[in-house]
């Protein structure tokens, strides 16, 4: 079976023994000259190189991501980065468009870049730009993870995350922290860690019955004379984004003077340079970076941001490096007197087409999938359009499965979690099994059937609106805004709880919805026990609609209207 690239190459050589042209997209492949040297090249700095990876949610093959067209920022953050989509971004940063760095960091002409630059990602692409880096500066990398690493796919909720563990085993990080880790349970995450030959890392991670840490806060690497000291930062708000139930001993949190004093005892015993691994979100890392005091570096995860540069807030440098495994962040430092007195940095696009596969990841990825691979591969039906997840307020992926819930279920409305993982399809892609799991395989993913009152319903969406739109980044708990089928309403970004959204009405007829009327709403991942597991997943309710229309015909329906004031 030839691939992308040998298919590219090939059609390369038969056109110019033709005497023939290339098409407009071959010319922009040829003209941007996107290789594997190309993305590599980096002018080296100081005595430590920082490699930072994040929020893979186990996407070991090459994929497309489309990259948010909305994401807005509300408060102090109202127009900084990450909040900067589409057009504004690509003038902010100084990028072409259509230029590789286009297709890569925002959503402009998605679809057909997509046909030009191909797929992103894939595990042994990242193996072999990580090895590289490595084998360059080989006694200055620290290859740090920011988590949600294991779960996200079919194979990581069939081995329960240890297909993970496998595949990153071959890149030999330095540590990793995490969140979604934890919907395996409390017992399955200690199992993982201790098939670790590196240390997880969640200092803010806290025993409800002993009031200690349950996991390594810090730990302390030397390289090239610098003693480089990392804390981890697990999500502080996991037990509200997922089932308490499954870790009912732990508290998380943010714990402001607990970092504090992690940072303090790393000075205390030497460290010239401190980083936080964290999984915080952007926003909240930014506020932390401007309140405690000590850390050079945060290499951030948790909201998917994919930054060009690196975020300096009072003098600690923010590295956001995107999801999926589309990305691999290089950060060079150099220390003098126990502070940053330079530092160069990349944000390198992992283009699956140029990159080498490295031998030993490659093998392990295809030792891991192949019990499931015939199941993977299995086709269900053909997109038209582009579908996607992620955005604050809503996704094409999203909108089918809030149909297929109310179609199958018989629903007037239906809700879907705001995750923001999962990949996209482009126009004329086939939708397979593999694609449906990489959106929703989580281990409590049933559906559920309840009434609400269009009261309940309001109140819901104000809640989760709350959670994403807090003018204050540390009351910002979840994912995106939870998916709504069934209904259209407005929200304004910038009100208060309970005054964001107006104008409720049923899409079927477009009457209001009223708030003293009960509704039939289907849904699913629910996080308390009772409706989150023990009956149908929701892939077999989206695997049989897709299989019944063949063809999925989904345009944004704008019915979600956003503003911010």
């Amino acid at each position: 079976m030839i691939d992308r690239r040998d298919f590219i190459h090939a059609s390369l050589a038969t056109l110019a023994l033709a005497g023939g042209t290339l098409s407009g997209y071959r010319k922009a492949i040829a003209g941007q000259k996107i290789t594997q040297e190309e993305i590599l090249k980096f002018d080296s700095k100081g005595q430590v190189t920082l490699i930072h990876i994040g929020d893979i949610h186990s996407q070991t093959k090459p994929i497309y991501f489309r990259e948010p067209s909305v994401n807005i920022g509300v408060g102090e953050v109202l127009g900084l980065p990450p909040h900067i989509t589409g057009k504004a971004m690509l003038k902010k940063f100084g990028i072409k468009a259509g230029s590789p760095q286009a297709y890569a960091l925002s959503s402009e002409d998605f679809g057909e870049l997509a046909k030009t630059y191909g797929k992103m990602g894939g595990l042994d692409r990242m193996a072999t730009l990580i090895k590289a880096i490595r084998a360059e500066r080989p006694t200055h990398c620290l290859l740090l993870d920011a988590g949600d690493t294991w779960q996200g796919s079919w194979t990581s909720l069939q081995t329960r995350g240890e297909d993970m563990v496998k595949v990153m085993a071959t890149m030999k990080p330095d540590a990793i922290t995490g969140h979604w880790e934890f919907t395996y349970g409390a017992e399955r995450v200690k199992e993982l860690i201790d098939m670790l030959e590196f240390p997880f890392l969640a200092g803010n991670v806290i025993s409800n019955e002993w009031e200690e840490p349950v996991f390594e806060s810090t730990k302390m690497y030397e390289r090239n004379g610098v003693k480089v000291a990392v804390i981890g930062q697990a999500f502080p708000y996991t037990p509200v984004a997922n089932p308490r139930w499954m870790f009912p001993d732990w508290s998380f949190g943010i714990r402001e003077s607990l970092v504090q004093k992690h940072v303090d005892n790393a000075r205390s015993n030497g460290a010239d340079c401190v980083v936080l691994l964290s999984h915080n979100g952007f926003d909240v890392d930014r506020k932390l970076a401007s309140r405690v005091k000590g850390i050079d570096v945060i290499l951030t995860g948790h909201t998917h941001d994919a930054i060009p540069t690196a975020i300096n807030v009072n003098g600690t440098l923010l590295i956001a490096s995107g999801c999926s495994g589309k990305f691999v962040s290089r950060l060079d430092l150099d220390i003098q007197n126990k502070k940053v007195a330079g530092y160069n940095f990349k944000l390198m696009p992992v283009f699956s087409d140029v990159i080498e596969k490295d031998a030993e990841t490659a093998k392990v990825i295809d030792e891991t999938r192949a019990p499931y691979e015939k199941h993977l591969g299995e086709v269900l039906g053909t997109t038209k359009n582009t579908l996607y997840r992620r955005g604050n307020m809503s996704g094409t992926f999203d909108d089918l499965i809030c149909n297929a819930l109310m179609e199958k279920k018989d629903a007037e409305i239906s809700l879907s979690p705001g995750f923001r993982w999962g990949p996209s399809l482009i126009p004329g892609q086939e939708i397979t099994n593999d694609d449906l799991y990489s959106q929703t395989a989580t281990t409590y993913a049933s559906v559920y059937k309840l009434d609400f009152t269009g009261k309940q319903i309001k109140e819901i969406l104000e809640d989760v609106g709350d959670n994403l739109f807090n003018a204050d980044p540390y009351f910002q708990q979840g994912g995106d805004m939870v998916r709504v089928g069934g209904l259209s309403f407005d929200m304004d970004a910038s009100k208060t709880i309970g005054k964001r959204i107006t104008n409720m009405r049923l899409t079927r007829n477009g009457k209001d919805l009223d708030m003293g009327k009960t509704y039939s709403v289907a849904g699913w991942s629910s996080v308390n026990k009772e409706t989150g597991t023990g009956g149908e997943p929701v892939w077999n309710v989206v695997r049989d609609y897709i299989k019944e229309k063949k063809v999925i015909d989904l345009k944004e329906t704008g019915n979600i209207r956003l503003s911010n004031g």
